[in-house]
């Protein structure tokens, strides 16, 4: 799944002002909430001419009892349009955490086979400390846009296939959380769900490889995924697969190509069932 406008699956604020000017560039604000975010500012505001990605609504499937749960390509493809997104758009997406569900729009778009889309490094605080405009966000219309989705199912994939390839060799799950509630030693803030981890993952905490809301440097990610080969698949998960596509976005920077994101992360492993979890590291 290789960009063909982007060189990088991240782009900088620079580059977001070089590039203003371009017909086909379309921004979207895909900010959702995290409780556990400290110091953000709660406000009404997002880069000018920005769309509003409502992923915690539109583009999650609500019925699913889970939170986050990826929607049918149908539905994906209906929003979509409505957001005015042609099969020749350009898309760059951030949120207003830095790097938080940004990573997660760019995932659901590269699952649908859409290639032209990049994740701002720094997102809308840096944006901001950089001088650039913003506006008040308001709900409006588009003109329907073509966008087409052609959905590759291996992008994600569900608790038979973590379950089914747990013992793997060449399969390596990777977990987003802190470690804290890796180890089952943090309680998980989703009550009901059992502490832990899925038998032989691997913990990188997302926090891990994000500072001041930017990716770190490839350098620093290579050591965060020291060990793991690039010839292995690897199965993304967290608390609600949002963070899990911090990671989906790193590996990809570094050149790892089979990826998978478990959209139902531990929202789904942890609730009490006999689907195997271990504590401690």
């Amino acid at each position: 799944m290789e960009n063909t406008f982007f060189s990088s699956p991240i782009v900088s604020v620079d580059w977001l002002k070089e590039n203003l000017n371009n017909d086909k560039l379309i921004l979207l604000n895909a900010t959702i909430s995290n409780p556990n975010a400290k110091g953000v500012e709660e406000d009404n505001l997002q880069i000018k001419g920005s769309r509003f990605f409502d992923l915690g609504n539109n583009f999650s499937d609500t019925s699913s009892g889970l939170p986050h749960t990826m929607v049918t390509p149908e539905v994906f493809q209906e929003e979509v349009r409505k957001l005015g997104i042609n099969q020749d758009s350009i898309i760059v997406v951030y949120d207003k955490l830095g790097i938080f569900s940004s990573p997660r729009v760019w995932w659901m778009f590269k699952a649908m086979g859409f290639q032209n889309i990049a994740v701002l490094d720094g997102g809308y605080p840096a944006w901001k400390n950089s001088g650039g405009e913003v506006e008040e966000i308001e709900k409006k219309e588009y003109s329907l846009g073509n966008f087409e989705a052609k959905y590759h199912y291996n992008a994600f994939c569900d608790k038979k296939y973590v379950k089914d390839t747990i013992d793997e060799l060449m399969i390596t799950t990777c977990d987003a959380r802190p470690e804290g509630r890796f180890c089952g030693t943090t309680p998980e803030p989703r009550p009901g769900l059992r502490g832990g981890h899925i038998p032989n993952s691997v913990n990188i905490p997302f926090t891990s490889i994000i500072k001041d809301g930017k990716i770190v440097s490839k350098e620093e990610l290579e050591k965060a995924f020291a060990g793991i080969s690039k010839t292995h698949e690897l199965i993304f998960s967290c608390g609600s697969g949002v963070t899990a596509c911090i990671l989906a976005l790193a590996a990809t920077i570094l050149g790892y190509e089979d990826i998978t994101v478990y959209d139902g992360s531990w929202s789904e492993w942890g609730i009490p069932s006999d689907l195997p979890v271990v504590e401690g590291k």
